[in-house]
C-alpha cells in the first residue's frame, strides 16, 4: 500500500500534445466575457514592468549626480521628484493589475466551476462508476485552482520576466556594449547549469519526501490495525518495517545533503566567480574611464535583475505547462454528453405505473462478459405491488436501475405506460419514481431539508404530514429542533430506522407512481423494522411497487412474488400459492429463512 502510494506521489513532468493544447483553447470562452478586464490589465502589467526598470538606472544616475557627472543634468532634487512620481505610478498600475487580472480570473473559474458540476450531476451513472470521485473532486477544486493561479499570477508573471529580460538585455547593451557581451558570454551559461542542477536537487527533495510519506503511512496503517497487530503478536514485525523505512529516509537524505553542499560550493565558486569577474570588468572599465562608477552600479543592478528573470522563466514556464494541462483534464469532462438537460424546465408527466419488460437482455458496461439479465419477462399492472425475491447477483437490483434508466438496454423493452422507457425525457421519468435503498443516504443539513429533497416547493404542513405517514413525525417532535434538526453528515446523528422513515417520508411527500423498495427493512431491528414496514405500507398504497427483499416475511401480502435465479424468471405467484409447492425455490428459501 505504502509502496502504491509512493508510486502515485512522484512527479511528473508536463507534457501536453497538440490534442491537449486545443482542449485547453476551450476554455477561452470562459473568459471571453472578462477579455476587456484581461487586456486593460496586460497594459498596466506593460506598464508598471516598464516603470520598474527605471529604478536601476536612477540608482546608477544617484550615483552620478553625488560625483558631479550626471547624464541628464539633472539634480538630486529632480531624480527625488522624479522616482516619487515613479513610485506612484508602480503602485497604481501593480494595484490595478492585481484587481483586473483577479477580476477575470474569479470570475472566469466560478463560470467553470458552475459549469463542471452541473456537467458532473448530470453524468450517467456508468461514467461515476469509470472515475473514482476522489479524482473528479480533484477535477472541479484542484484543477480549477491551478488554472485560476496560472491566470491571476504565473501568467502575469511570466510576461513581467519576459519582458523584463528583454528590456534589461536592452538597458545593458545601452549602458556598455562590451561589458553587455562579457556577462552575455559568463553569466546566462552559469545560470543554465544552476537551473540544471536546481532540479537534480528537487529530485532528491522529492524522493525524500516520497520516503518520508511511505514511512508515514506505515504509522498510520500500524495504528488504524493496531488491534490486528496485537492479535498477531506482530509489534517486533512492525518495528523492523518502520525502522527499515526510517534508515532509507537517513540514507536519502544524506545523499540529498551531499548535493546541496555541491550546489552551494557551485553558488559560491561558479556563480559568484562569474559575478565578480563580471564586477571586476567593470571595475577596469570605470578605471579607464570608459563608463561611470553610476552606469557600472546601474548595470549590476539590471544583471541581478535579468538573472533572476532568466532562472524564473523555467519554473513559470513549466507551471504554465501545468495549467494547460489542468485545463485539458477539465475540458474532458466538459465535453461528455450529459444524461440530463438541465437548460430548460421540463412539464410534469403523470405516469398510471404500468411496467412491462419484454425479452429484455442486459450486461453491465464494465463487466461486458456477464449477461446479468437474459431475456426477460415482466408484466406490473398500475397500482400492483410486486415483490422480487432470490439468491444475491439473480438480477433483482439491476431491473430496479434499469426502470430508473441508469443504463441502456443491450436487447429488449422496457414499456412504461406502453411507451419505450427511452422515449421518455430522463428527468420527467424519474419524477414519477422514487426509491427506498437499503443504505439511506441523507444530506447533512436539517431533517426539513431531508424530506423536502422530495419536492422543494413543499409547504410546512405537506412535509409534517408525510412524516407522520412515514411514522417519523413522533420522533421529529421530540428534537428540541423538530424539523430543522441537523441530521450530521449522511445522517450519522439518526439511527437507522429514524434515516429509512425520513427516506420514507421523502418518498412519501414526492407522491411518484412508481416506487422501488431495495431492501428497505433488512438492516433493522425487529421494533424499528415494525415501524418502516407499517410505514412502507402506507407509502405504497395506490401505488405500483417494486420490492426486493430478503426477508420473505416481509412481502406476503403482494400480488405477485417474482422468483428469479441467473437473470430469470423460475417463479411466480402469490405467497400462499410458490409455499405449497414443495419443489420450488421459493419454498426452499422459505424453509431455511424461517428454520433460522
Amino acid at each position: 500500500m505504502a509502496r502504491s502510494r509512493r508510486g502515485k506521489n512522484k512527479e511528473e513532468r508536463p507534457k501536453i500534445s497538440k490534442e491537449g493544447y486545443q482542449k485547453a483553447k476551450q476554455l477561452l470562452k470562459y473568459l471571453a466575457p472578462y477579455k476587456w478586464s484581461f487586456f486593460v490589465g496586460l497594459l498596466f502589467l506593460l506598464l508598471g514592468s516598464g516603470v520598474f526598470m527605471i529604478f536601476p538606472v536612477a540608482a546608477g544616475e544617484l550615483i552620478n549626480i553625488a560625483i558631479g557627472k550626471s547624464t541628464y543634468g539633472w539634480t538630486l532634487s529632480d531624480l527625488g521628484l522624479i522616482l516619487f512620481v515613479v513610485l506612484l505610478i508602480q503602485g497604481f498600475s501593480s494595484y490595478l493589475r492585481v484587481l483586473l487580472f483577479a477580476n477575470v480570473s474569479e470570475k472566469g473559474m466560478a463560470d467553470i466551476r458552475k459549469h463542471l458540476y452541473q456537467k458532473l450531476v448530470s453524468q450517467p451513472i456508468f461514467f461515476f462508476e469509470q472515475n473514482r470521485v476522489g479524482e473528479l473532486t480533484s477535477r472541479s477544486t484542484a484543477d480549477v485552482q491551478q488554472l485560476q493561479d496560472a491566470i491571476s499570477i504565473t501568467l502575469a508573471e511570466l510576461i513581467r520576466q519576459i519582458l523584463m529580460l528583454i528590456g534589461g538585455i536592452i538597458i545593458l547593451a545601452f549602458t556598455s556594449l562590451k561589458l553587455s557581451l562579457t556577462m552575455l558570454a559568463t553569466f546566462p551559461v552559469v545560470i543554465i547549469f544552476a537551473i540544471g542542477f536546481g532540479r537534480y536537487i528537487r529530485k532528491y527533495a522529492k524522493k525524500r519526501q516520497d520516503h518520508l510519506a511511505e514511512t508515514s503511512v506505515i504509522l498510520e496503517e500500524t495504528l488504524q490495525a493496531i488491534t490486528v497487530v496485537k492479535a498477531f503478536t506482530n509489534e517486533w514485525y512492525e518495528r523492523l518495517r518502520y525502522g527499515k523505512s526510517v534508515d532509507q529516509v537517513v540514507d536519502i537524505s544524506l545523499k540529498y545533503a551531499r548535493v546541496r553542499g555541491l550546489f552551494i560550493v557551485f553558488i559560491i565558486t561558479v556563480l559568484f566567480g562569474a559575478m565578480f569577474f563580471v564586477l571586476w570588468s567593470g571595475a577596469r572599465m570605470v578605471e579607464s574611464g570608459a563608463i561611470r562608477p553610476g552606469d557600472l552600479v546601474t548595470f549590476i543592478t539590471i544583471t541581478a535583475i535579468v538573472g533572476g528573470a532568466l532562472a524564473s522563466l523555467g519554473d513559470f514556464y513549466t507551471q504554465m505547462l501545468r495549467a494547460v494541462g489542468a485545463s485539458e483534464r477539465i475540458m474532458t469532462i466538459l465535453n461528455n454528453e450529459s444524461e440530463v438537460d438541465m437548460t430548460t424546465e421540463v412539464a410534469p408527466l403523470e405516469l398510471d405505473g404500468v411496467i412491462d419488460f419484454q425479452s429484455v437482455k442486459f450486461r453491465y458496461p464494465s463487466r461486458p462478459d456477464i449477461e446479468v439479465l437474459k431475456g426477460l419477462n415482466l408484466h406490473i399492472n398500475a397500482g400492483h405491488k410486486i415483490a422480487l425475491v432470490g439468491a444475491s447477483g439473480a438480477g433483482k437490483s439491476t431491473i430496479v436501475q434499469l426502470i430508473l434508466r441508469f443504463y441502456q438496454l443491450n436487447e429488449g423493452k422496457i414499456l412504461v405506460d406502453q411507451k419505450p422507457l427511452e422515449e421518455y425525457n430522463i428527468t420527467q421519468l424519474r419524477q414519477n419514481i422514487a426509491i427506498v435503498p437499503q443504505e439511506v443516504i441523507l444530506f447533512g443539513g436539517s431533517i426539513r431539508e431531508n424530506i423536502a429533497y422530495g419536492r422543494h416547493n413543499a409547504t410546512e404542513e405537506e412535509i409534517i404530514a408525510a412524516a407522520k405517514k412515514a411514522n417519523a413525525w413522533e420522533f421529529i417532535s421530540g428534537f428540541p429542533e423538530g424539523l430543522e434538526t441537523l441530521v450530521g453528515e449522511r445522517g450519522i446523528k439518526l439511527s437507522g430506522g429514524q434515516r429509512q422513515r425520513i427516506a420514507i417520508a421523502r418518498a412519501i411527500l414526492k407522491d411518484p407512481a412508481i416506487l422501488l423498495l431495495d431492501e428497505a427493512t433488512s438492516a433493522l431491528d425487529a421494533e424499528s423494522e415494525k415501524l418502516v414496514q407499517d410505514a412502507l405500507n402506507n407509502l405504497m398504497e395506490g401505488r405500483t411497487s417494486i420490492i426486493i427483499a430478503h426477508r420473505l416475511a416481509t412481502v406476503r401480502k403482494v400480488d405477485c412474488i417474482y422468483v428469479l435465479e441467473n437473470g430469470q424468471i423460475i417463479e411466480q405467484g402469490s405467497h400462499q400459492d410458490l409455499i405449497t409447492n414443495d419443489n420450488g425455490k421459493y419454498n426452499q428459501l422459505a424453509k431455511l429463512q424461517f428454520e433460522m
